[in-house]
């Protein structure tokens, strides 16, 4: 992750309907401060833990080979490895570019999966396998 770009203000900023500025009451806090979205994809796991507000945690999944998948007929969860993104939803681009996000269509050693989780976030990938 390069450290080196411009951070995203969550504040309001901008112009009324009317086309006014919009005068900020307070300055910009650390608090407001957003990043910019993880976009994971495939190969050798790369995470990065990130100090958020309260002094927790989250871990930025940038690579992922594995997810951990569970078979709805049966209930059973096993670890499978990630070979391919089918399809994204999310963007054409992202599907293009093989990012994972939630909603992803992936191809696992075990058959097509869906992502239910949010892997930039959370630091991994669960999935659900698809009936075929």
């Amino acid at each position: 992750m390069n450290c080196n770009i411009m951070t995203t203000y969550q504040g309001k900023t901008g112009r009324k309907l009317t086309g006014a500025k919009l005068k900020a009451n307070t300055s910009k806090k650390k608090r407001m401060l957003g990043r910019s979205a993880t976009q994971t994809g495939i190969g050798a796991d790369k995470r990065h833990k990130v100090r958020v507000r309260g002094g927790n945690y989250k871990y930025r999944l940038f690579q992922a080979s594995s997810a951990n998948v569970v078979d709805p007929s049966s209930g059973k969860i096993s670890k499978a490895e990630i070979k391919d993104v089918e399809n994204n939803p999310a963007s054409r681009d992202y599907s293009r570019r093989r990012v994972i996000t939630k909603g992803a269509i992936i191809s696992t050693d075990l058959g097509n999966a869906r992502v239910t989780n949010r892997p930039g976030r959370e630091g991994f990938v669960n999935a659900v396998l698809l009936q075929e």
